[in-house]
């Protein structure tokens, strides 16, 4: 490979991803729906603002600045490969100095006036009633205005609201938006709390799976159940590495140091069993650890409740003989 000196290292880092795929590869980018935000055609859960350069992939949990980090984390360059790609396309950055935008504070969306569309919604799931009533008491659930969203509020330890996730009832082309909520911390996600004393916690990869395990397990308030946000896991067939432990999870057990056992509901497919094998070794050795994931392969217990309540539908519709 051509020789690159430290000094050209130094100006190759400097490169924006955004100026980078602006310019070298812009059939990749494609605009969402927020405001100055771009996502790539191939990985719709990486994001890239077009004004400060700043993306994040978000299933798996990495982010970064540069068009070096890019190539790296995303297209799997080396890092001398990336450098001298950079360097050979004489690349020019297109970088501006603009004022970093201050962090948006934390904001909950303003409440509907009931929540009937999203009983209807998460039913329709299979999540039992008893089980969003239990939510909605708790004040972690509730139905967003104008867009009727399903809110899931995580709470610290004094009650106050430092994260949430939205997730769409409607679907958009077989697609359902979620999002997280500007400004929200991952140290406070979501989290169904016991009833009474506990000293267990069920992780999950998202909000609903904790719900539908719930309804599925009879609506029992019998521990807690933590979502972690979504993890970090590399594709199938890359080469193994080791796992970033979700900060969801980190938080909550140095929060809570009454717990014994950790049982992991990650999904049944490559990422979710890679993630549980990683998050059951990592704490292995100080708690309880039990895998529980979904019995049916490439399925999540999202999926299992909903199998469950259209499986119920099926019978109560089927005529008598």
């Amino acid at each position: 490979m051509p020789w690159v000196t430290e000094e050209q290292i130094r100006e190759i880092k400097q490169i924006r991803a955004y100026d980078y795929l602006r310019e070298c590869q812009p059939d990749r980018l494609k605009k969402t729906r927020t405001a100055g935000e771009w996502e790539l055609a191939d990985h719709d859960s990486f994001k890239i603002n077009e004004r400060n350069s700043k993306w994040h992939w978000k299933s798996r949990d990495i982010g970064g600045v540069s068009a070096l980090r890019f190539l790296i984390e995303v297209d799997g360059y080396r890092f001398m490969e990336a450098v001298n790609l950079l360097k050979e396309r004489a690349f020019v950055s297109f970088t501006q100095e603009l004022p970093m935008p201050e962090k948006k504070p934390f904001v909950l969306p303003k409440p509907n006036g009931n929540n009937r569309r999203i009983l209807q919604y998460l039913s329709g799931r299979g999540i039992s009633e008893s089980v969003i009533r239990y939510c909605l008491r708790q004040g972690i659930l509730y139905e967003s205005s104008p867009y009727h969203n399903a809110v899931f509020v995580g709470r610290d330890e004094s009650g106050k609201a430092r994260y949430a996730f939205l997730r769409g009832i409607y679907d958009n082309g077989g697609r359902a938006f979620k999002i997280e909520q500007a400004g929200s911390e991952k140290a406070y996600a979501f989290c169904v709390p016991p009833q009474t004393v506990s000293r267990r916690v069920t992780v999950y990869e998202a909000c609903i799976d904790a719900l539908a395990h719930m309804s599925l397990e009879g609506g029992r308030p019998d521990r807690y159940r933590l979502e972690l946000g979504g993890i970090s896991a590399p594709k199938e067939g890359e080469a193994r590495r080791e796992m970033k432990q979700p900060p969801a999870l980190e938080a909550f057990l140095s929060r809570h140091p009454e717990i014994e056992e950790i049982e992991i509901c990650t999904d049944n497919d490559f990422a979710g069993r890679w993630a549980c094998s990683n998050i059951q070794k990592f704490y292995e050795k100080k708690y309880r650890v039990i895998a529980n994931l979904p019995q049916i392969e490439g399925a999540d217990y999202a999926d299992l409740a909903k199998r469950k309540k259209e499986e119920k539908n099926r019978v109560q519709k089927a005529p008598e003989r």
